[in-house]
């Protein structure tokens, strides 16, 4: 260079060269940087989804959003199948190395989602009246608004699934953050409208709609040409039965709370539960951004940061829940929904137990979603099983809010305790010896 110019200006990176330089770094480095995109995004989505709860609280009191939060579990508990789109597509995906194989999974995985979303939205219609007698909604129009945006819902987990396969991280974030804005935007206005619960139940089916057709999907999933490349159908088995037993889990106590008890008690349990959902969805998170990158390792070339990052990242999420719970417990609640949401003294514990409960239960999704990622795993039977211990043990110990927590806990403290064995025996080890 000669005297007296100047240097040139380094090149522009855009989005996609800033995926390509992540592909090309090593495992956990890349999970690492996976990760801190899905937490800013994360955390984003649920700042947007408690502004989302937040403002429905405020605008409707107590009653009326325990009705729209039942409304909104219902599509999360049918999000078992939604996942399960995700995770087989991401995994699959991640697993073949040419565009024309991606495409092909991905094509065949959405045509089946939007087929099995068309049936499952029209049988929650049919059955909309019986739905809405179970957890005393006032209306079968709030089961039938859902059932609309239901049956997008499940080829969406397709679509998000072709993003974390590709390792496009910030376009996945980016879908999820304009699902959560158009939720809140549309369910503002149309509560405004003067619609009320139906308006904010309604603007959760709209948000889902356009988060189908925004952002595209990554052009490598668009190539044309034929492949022979399948999902097995062990591995679509494995991830029905795994996300079947997590959105259980995450959102079961909520509906039979709603059924137990009365609506107030029923609408300050579902801002409680709220807390536990922002935790669960920054594990989530994490979670996202292993799970690819594990399976796309070739078998015996495990590495123990693959697992143990995500561990430790989770571990810290949980541990400023917990402990920020526990300090300001009425606090957080009146000033995030409102004065109407107030807990008495003997009910202060309740925020922190149900965030240690998730907490708990966040660390056992880490290790079940790395079994699962490098083979057809047994953990999820076993998730499966506590789901339905949940059930029975809120079903038949209810007296107060108080215990529904708490049998939460013991099944979650048990639950991390069954899974994590595998990782404890010699003759199973996860990773190969390699310093850390």
């Amino acid at each position: 260079m000669k005297p007296g110019t100047l240097a040139p200006d380094p090149p522009r990176l855009g989005w996609r060269d800033a995926v390509a330089t992540l592909r090309s770094e090593p495992a956990h480095t890349r999970i690492l940087g996976g990760s801190i995109i899905m937490l800013l995004g994360s955390v984003l989505v649920s700042l947007f989804n408690f502004g989302y709860n937040v403002a429905v609280a405020r605008m409707l009191g107590p009653a009326a959003f325990g009705h729209a939060a039942a409304a909104g579990t219902l599509l999360m508990m049918v999000s078992a199948i939604t996942l399960s789109f995700q995770l087989v597509c991401a995994k699959v995906i991640a697993r073949n190395e040419t565009s024309s194989d991606k495409a092909t999974v991905y094509a065949v995985l959405r045509r089946k989602a939007w087929v099995v979303g068309l049936l499952i939205g029209s049988g929650l219609v049919i059955t909309s009246k019986w739905v809405a007698d179970y957890l005393n909604l006032p209306s079968p129009w709030l089961v039938i608004l859902l059932a609309l945006g239901l049956a997008v819902y499940i080829p969406l987990g397709a679509k998000r699934g072709g993003f974390q396969g590709t390792c496009n991280f910030a376009q996945l974030s980016w879908n999820l953050i304009l699902e959560t804005v158009v939720k809140l935007i549309g369910a503002v206005l149309f509560i405004k409208m003067g619609y009320g619960v139906n308006g904010a139940v309604a603007a959760v089916s709209l948000s889902v709609v356009l988060a189908y057709f925004f952002p595209a999907v990554p052009s490598e999933l668009k190539v044309r040409r034929r492949s022979d490349a399948r999902a097995s159908f062990g591995e679509g088995v494995q991830a029905i039965v795994f996300f079947t037993g997590q959105v259980v889990i995450n959102n079961v106590d909520i509906l039979l709370v709603k059924h137990f008890f009365n609506n107030d008690q029923a609408g300050l349990y579902a801002a409680i539960a709220l807390v536990g959902r922002v935790l669960y969805l920054a594990s989530w998170s994490v979670v996202s951004a292993m799970f690819p990158i594990s399976a796309g390792a070739e078998p015996g070339n495990e590495n123990s940061r693959v697992l143990v990052v995500p561990l430790i990242i989770v571990l810290l999420i949980s541990l400023v829940f917990i402990l920020g719970l526990s300090a300001f417990p009425d606090p957080v609640l009146r000033a995030t929904f409102g004065s109407s949401f107030q807990m008495s003294p003997d009910m202060h514990a309740l925020l922190s137990l149900r965030a240690a409960a998730t907490g708990t239960y966040s660390l056992a999704v880490v290790l079940m979603a790395y079994e699962m990622s490098r083979k057809i795993a047994n953990t999820g039977w076993v998730q499966l099983a506590v789901s339905g211990a949940v059930v029975l043990g809120i079903q038949f110990l209810h007296s107060d809010l108080h215990q529904v927590v708490v049998v939460q806990l013991v099944l979650m403290v048990f639950l991390l305790l069954v899974v994590s064995l595998p990782f404890f025996r010699p003759r199973r080890r996860p990773f190969a010896e390699e310093g850390v």
